[in-house]
């Protein structure tokens, strides 16, 4: 009989393409989207745990919002902070091991665009009210003491859902020009791509890896306003990509300027260049189309 793999959040961008990767990878994926699953209450968490009678947990439930957290911060500490310790404890209880996704914003960005990555053993340093709930949530995983991955990664992409390749390409077809920042660098990472390598964390040959582990798109780091030009460079789009500056483009939380994740680990997944996650996240979408 196959592992079964409960997947939290399994509506969203990232957890659709873990239930599919799992299926790819022999498993045998328990879909739970928010509808199904108020991660935030110990209670369901535990009966969900006990029903799907899991392996492994795959958390991709999360306050994605930033900006909005800095309005709601109590919201995005819920989803963010609390539930990641509820499902690390009742994985815990059940002995399910838990991988858990976190993010680049738990880092400050105040290395300079042609600094090193980050990499695991960094000192964190979070800006924003959704970075420090991320940072909260990484804590309270691992307090709870059962077999975990937290990973980290970064400028997520897919089919399933908003995201900036997708936002590029729809304002590309209005508009014959776009701003995009030049001083924010890190990794775009293709949930296609990040998607088998939480699989394998959790149920495969990578599962022995404990801790923090970062896992985001290979390559060189690039800037929002690069990774846009590339876009449009891939789907043949003809829009122009000016330069502007994160102070010409004010948002309610700090972005940080410089986020690139590495491992420092060598039992981390790799996954191929950002350039390929592109590619296959266009391809897709003609896919689905």
């Amino acid at each position: 009989m196959s592992s079964r793999v409960l997947v939290t959040g399994a509506g969203g961008m990232l957890g659709q393409d873990v239930v599919r990767a799992a299926r790819a990878a022999g498993l045998e994926p328990v879909a739970l989207p928010r509808a199904e699953l108020d991660v935030t209450d110990a209670d369901a968490v535990a009966a969900a745990l006990a029903r799907a009678r899991a392996d492994a947990v795959v958390n991709c439930a999360a306050w994605t919002d930033v900006d909005g957290a800095e309005a709601d911060p109590d919201g995005a500490r819920a989803v963010n902070a609390t539930a990641p310790g509820v499902l690390a404890r009742a994985a815990a209880d059940a002995g399910a091991r838990l991988v858990h996704v976190s993010t680049d914003y738990v880092f400050d960005g105040d290395r300079p665009a042609d600094a090193a990555p980050y990499v695991e053993s960094d000192a964190t340093g979070p800006r924003s009210v959704y970075g420090a709930t991320k940072l909260e949530g990484e804590q309270a995983v691992a307090a709870a003491g059962g077999s975990h991955a937290i990973v980290r990664t970064s400028w997520l992409f897919g089919v399933g859902g908003a995201n900036f390749a997708a936002t590029m390409l729809r304002l590309a077809a209005e508009r014959d020009e776009l701003s995009v920042v030049t001083d924010q660098v890190g990794f775009p990472t293709a949930t296609a791509h990040l998607a088998p390598a939480l699989v394998s964390l959790a149920a495969g040959e990578a599962r022995a890896a404990e801790g923090i582990v970062h896992v985001a798109g290979g390559g060189e780091p690039c800037s929002w306003n690069a990774f846009a030009t590339e876009i449009f460079r891939q789907a043949d789009v003809a829009c122009r990509v000016l330069p502007c500056t994160t102070a010409e483009m004010p948002r309610p939380a700090p972005r940080p300027a410089f986020s690139a994740l590495v491992s420092e680990r060598d039992d981390a997944p790799r996954l191929p260049r950002w350039q390929e996650g592109l590619s296959d996240f266009l391809h897709a979408r003609k896919v689905t189309a």
